[in-house]
């Protein structure tokens, strides 16, 4: 009975100080690349990086995915080429960069300054083009893997994509993979009927990782001039409309391969995050939100430190832990 009061002098103490607190390990390792945190900023939304320096702590991200690097420099499309939606957003920017030889000179050495992973988007419209982008960007310090986005088309098989061909699929990867000095990663495309079959070619032809998804091919037009809002035609849409499918994909690519995932598609609160690795994927990638709100993948990186601490578990833990009615597999519907 004389301890009580000393007990309840530490219990106060320990309130005080917080030492009672349960502190939450959120970093991840992906591919051999370790991250603080498991929110990336996504490809084609937050340009070379240095463009949203003046509005957040860029090493309090846990990576950043610069926008696509082609071998040589490209103009993109022409206006106009980004169109708002009731639930996200339509674009075309039809991949504008600088190449990649100055992307070495003139981007890369400001985010070699940083801690926040690096982490490079890569593509080509045959596979002597990827090859030839990494072979250049092999070249560079400060690098710590390669996002290879294989939703373009071959120009040397009559235009068709990529990611929507397993043989294709596997060309591309096994070729990028050997010339690769980092790790590699594997962004698939939605616009397939079967997600996992890509995912497996991927992984089978040595992919590091995977991550996904790309936007969905949609369309919008201007019904009074009877016009495509996009000179493009058709573009990519992005946002809060895609974010079931999304998750969807990552649930059903879990299931199907070993390599770690990334998931993303119209990710913008914590929850949304969340739902994402509890589908399966071991980190995340904010794109559509930073457009209008720059520290979304800020906010979203403390929302999940926040749920981790309230539930008084590590990152790790929650990764693929979906809780299936009765313990048995789930059926897709489309009913």
């Amino acid at each position: 009975m004389a301890d009580q009061p000393n007990q309840q002098r530490n219990q106060d103490l320990q309130s005080v100080t917080g030492e009672d607190q349960f502190s939450p390990r959120i970093d991840v390792d992906i591919a051999g690349i370790h991250f603080e945190n498991p929110v990336l900023t996504a490809s084609g939304t937050f340009g070379y990086g240095q463009e949203f320096a003046h509005l957040i702590d860029l090493d309090q991200l846990g990576g950043i995915c610069v926008k696509g690097i082609s071998a040589d420099p490209m103009e993109g499309n022409p206006s106009p080429r980004i169109y708002e939606t009731e639930a996200g957003m339509l674009n075309a920017i039809g991949l504008q960069n600088v190449g990649a030889e100055r992307f070495l000179k003139e981007k890369l050495p400001f985010l070699r300054t940083l801690r926040t992973r690096c982490i490079v988007n890569v593509f080509g419209y045959s596979t002597e083009d990827y090859v030839r982008a990494i072979e250049i960007l092999n070249e560079g310090d400060g690098i710590h893997g390669y996002e290879l986005n294989i939703s373009c088309p071959n120009t040397r098989c009559g235009g068709m994509v990529y990611g929507n061909d397993p043989r294709l699929t596997a060309e591309v990867v096994a070729a990028s993979k050997k010339a690769s000095r980092y790790p590699l990663i594997v962004k698939l495309s939605p616009n397939v009927t079967d997600i996992t079959e890509l995912a497996r070619a991927a992984e089978d032809a040595g992919a590091d990782a995977l991550s996904l998804v790309n936007t969905f091919v949609g369309m919008a037009i201007d019904a009074e001039t009877r016009t495509p809002r996009i000179s493009n035609i058709t573009a990519g849409l992005s946002g809060p409309a895609i974010k079931p499918l999304a998750v969807r994909m990552v649930y059903q690519t879990f299931r199907a391969v070993k390599v770690p995932i990334i998931g993303m598609g119209g990710i913008a609160t914590a929850e949304d995050a969340l739902e994402f690795i509890i589908a399966g994927a071991r980190a995340v990638q904010i794109g559509t939100a930073n457009f209008y709100a720059p520290e979304t993948a800020l906010r979203v990186a403390d929302g999940i430190r926040d749920y981790c601490r309230r539930k008084r578990t590590h990152l790790a833990e929650i990764v693929g832990t979906l809780r299936l009615p009765h313990e048995k597999s789930v059926s897709i519907t489309t009913h």
